[in-house]
């Protein structure tokens, strides 16, 4: 017993000492000198780590922390039996007793010479459809059938005759059943019957199709996928219509099984592209995906970089368009959220509405969000770098100004940005995770307040606050970047307060090294750019009309290139066809 607890007070240095045994033993073994030093260090190291071994085995051998669970029923992955009541009870043991799990046992048949039993979730399938179409048929209808009519084999004739539902299929094994059934279907068991009936239990509760919050546009589909995999798949296929759409099914979770579908143009996308996401997909072996961001982070292709290489949306016209070009779309059970891939750089400064407006208005707007996203990541520290180093580039009575605002302020600049942008993260955080109206009224109130009492106060200057305001509101233009705007801003001040205008262009010249060398699923993050692909470019810089964006992009949709026929350009009636007759 008492080394029991001395091994309960010493645990949580045990596996420390083991790590750092080699690295002590290093070291003393560095300043040994001599040979006798040497061979005394080394029977040192012996003993040690034969007294290490001894700890850890002892360690493990005791049961510090009984399994509770022992006793508790896991799936079996036998078949069922011919018994009704030994299967119910079986099914019992491994569901458990919680309120949602209904087991509805009932007869059936003529005069009800046989029994049945139905398994489902309330709340994950519709009572009504479960009513009308499947104990209604069973034990109503049925009566009118003759007294041998479930004899030979009950589940078929159940299957083929009695029931009205879109989805059936016969199951043998307990694990089957239980899967199914915490799917949100429904499962039939009949006595003497060595299978079980699944069928579609209906719409559980869930939340309806909706206009998306994080894609919004003044023309264009209002519509936004939801939780429910099944009904985001039919919101693809009222855009896709075509046979060639192809949906593969992938169960990941040890516990919660959750449902992933990679969904693909057959004929366009790249079969090799499909078979490495299918491949990355497989290889998650994880408790839990409750959301498609853990896929994400399991399957892009540089997860130590602040750019993200796969991209997200919930918007089904968005996914639609990216599938027709070559790509494949990741929908995962429960999120609204789908991601697409491959992702390259030029897709964040995309919108859906481009395509939908006239192409005039839409180049302009999208030089505008290029122009934003430099802004956000620069604004902040191209004034450090003028204010602290390169006062000689100013206008001397815009100089003067900037001296006189910036007078008694006691930080330097580098300070005052990074004081200000902190501010303004956290009024960010604030109204985000409030509620809508809560929020809105914090975040401008609290920056007008807090920014005129800084400045008032003399702590930061005004010409400071002008420019963390321009960066804030230009960073909200390219919603897709926003994340990695910030890390950038960071890295952009520090080097100007050190370095200047000297440190801005290395951190752009290593900006760049690093997006030449990200690749997203093997395609180029600067592609059409880098490598170049002047038919690609009709859809970067500026947006080119529709018919004459004739090809697909080359890297991604290269198996089917041709998107369009040629010469779809309007043209007037010519004159022959405006001649009277």
């Amino acid at each position: 017993m008492s080394v029991f607890i001395a091994l309960m007070f010493i645990k949580p240095y045990i596996h420390g000492i083991a790590s750092c045994n080699k690295t002590f033993l290093y070291m003393i073994k560095f300043f040994g000198e001599t040979k006798y030093n040497q061979f005394c260090w080394k029977g040192l190291e012996q003993v040690f780590n034969y007294i290490l071994k001894k700890l850890l085995f002892l360690l493990h051998s005791q049961n510090c922390y009984p399994d509770e669970e022992e006793n508790i029923q896991r799936p079996s992955q036998a078949n069922l039996s011919d018994n009704l009541k030994n299967n119910l009870d079986i099914l019992r043991g491994i569901l458990g007793t919680s309120p949602d799990i209904t087991i509805r046992e009932f007869a059936f048949g003529f005069q009800g010479q046989t029994d049945g039993a139905l398994i489902f979730l309330n709340g994950m399938t519709d009572l009504n459809n479960i009513n009308d179409n499947i104990i209604k048929p069973l034990m109503y209808d049925s009566r009118l059938a003759g007294k041998d009519s479930l004899v030979s084999d009950s589940i078929e004739v159940v299957r083929k005759t009695m029931l009205s539902v879109g989805y059936a299929k016969k199951v043998t094994s307990i694990d089957e059943i239980v899967e199914e059934c915490l799917s949100g279907n429904t499962v039939l068991l009949i006595n003497g019957s060595s299978g079980a009936l699944v069928m579609s239990g209906g719409d559980g509760e869930n939340r309806g199709v909706e206009e998306p919050q994080t894609d919004s546009v003044v023309r264009g589909p209002r519509e936004g996928f939801n939780e429910r995999i099944l009904t985001n798949i039919t919101l693809l296929r009222r855009k896709i219509k075509n046979p060639n759409f192809t949906v593969k099914t992938i169960k990941i979770g040890k516990q919660t099984k959750t449902t992933v579908c990679i969904v693909y143009l057959k004929g366009i996308a790249n079969p090799k592209l499909i078979a490495e996401v299918q491949r990355r997909i497989s290889r998650i072996k994880t408790d839990a995906i409750l959301e498609s961001g853990y896929i994400e982070q399991y399957i892009e292709d540089a997860p130590f970089s602040i750019f993200a290489t796969v991209a997200n949306s919930e918007k089904p016209d968005i996914i639609a368009a990216k599938i027709l070009e070559g790509r494949a779309a990741i929908m995962v059970d429960g999120t609204p959220f789908v991601l697409t891939v491959p992702m390259v750089f030029i897709e964040s400064f995309q919108s859906s509405e481009d395509y939908y407006a006239r192409p005039y208005f839409v180049s302009v707007i999208r030089v505008i969000r290029f122009i934003a996203y430099t802004i956000s990541i620069l604004a902040p520290a191209t004034y450090v770098a003028i204010s602290t180093f390169h006062q000689e580039l100013l206008p001397t009575p815009l100089l003067i100004t900037m001296a006189a605002a910036e007078e008694g302020v006691p930080f330097p600049a580098i300070m005052e940005a990074f004081i200000m942008g902190i501010i303004f993260e956290i009024l960010r955080e604030a109204g985000i995770r409030l509620p809508r109206p809560v929020g809105q009224a914090i975040s401008i109130v609290g920056a007008l307040v807090i920014g005129e009492s800084a400045v008032s106060a003399g702590l930061i200057g005004s010409p400071m606050v002008i420019v963390v305001a321009l960066t804030a509101v230009a960073s909200f233009a390219v919603p897709g970047q926003t994340d990695s705007g910030g890390i950038l801003r960071l890295i952009f001040v520090i080097l100007a307060g050190t370095s200047g205008g000297y440190g801005i262009m290395i951190g752009l010249l290593g900006m760049l090294v690093h997006f030449a060398s990200l690749r997203s699923f093997g395609i180029p993050y600067l592609s059409p750019l880098a490598p170049l692909s002047l038919t690609d470019m009709k859809d970067t810089f500026i947006r080119a009309p529709i018919w004459a964006m004739v090809t697909r992009p080359r890297a991604i949709g290269w198996h089917d290139p041709e998107r369009q026929d040629f010469r779809l350009r309007p043209e007037p009636p010519s004159k022959e066809t405006n001649k009277p007759k």
